[in-house]
């Protein structure tokens, strides 16, 4: 009875946890409208260059200021890469964007450590989601 009662708790604990997990997703995942990312990044050839900018967030100041002096990309402009779908974002990149929480510039949650991708080393924050 006790192993039964303690599967059964713990059944219902998952089950309510994963109920949550899936109104989350409902949300978010590609049914939900979470197919696309409204997304920013620093992206930086050598990962020293990366690691600098990352030490300028973390000292306050905003994303955009930091990827218009440390991006080395087109999107050098407060690195702004605006929506991007799943799918249309190289593969560590994607998985990274899909995971972060949305933030704004003000309080922007980033990858720390950056993102290795083909391209160089990418500090991501996500904006909005849908």
């Amino acid at each position: 009875m006790p192993p039964k009662a303690k599967g059964g708790g713990k059944g219902a604990k998952g089950g309510a946890s994963s109920g949550s997990d899936a109104a989350d997703k409902k949300g978010q995942g590609p049914k939900g409208g979470g197919s696309s990312v409204k997304v920013r990044h620093i992206l930086c050839e050598k990962h020293s260059r990366a690691l600098e900018a990352l030490e300028k967030l973390k000292a306050g100041v905003r994303f955009n200021e930091v990827a218009a002096q440390y991006s080395e990309d087109k999107a050098r402009q407060g690195g702004d890469l605006g929506w991007m779908s799943r799918g249309s974002m190289v593969g560590p990149f994607q998985d990274a964007a899909f995971a972060l929480p949305v933030s704004s510039m003000d309080k922007a949650v980033y990858t720390d450590p950056p993102v290795k991708t083909k391209f160089g080393y990418h500090i991501i924050m996500v904006e909005g989601r849908k």
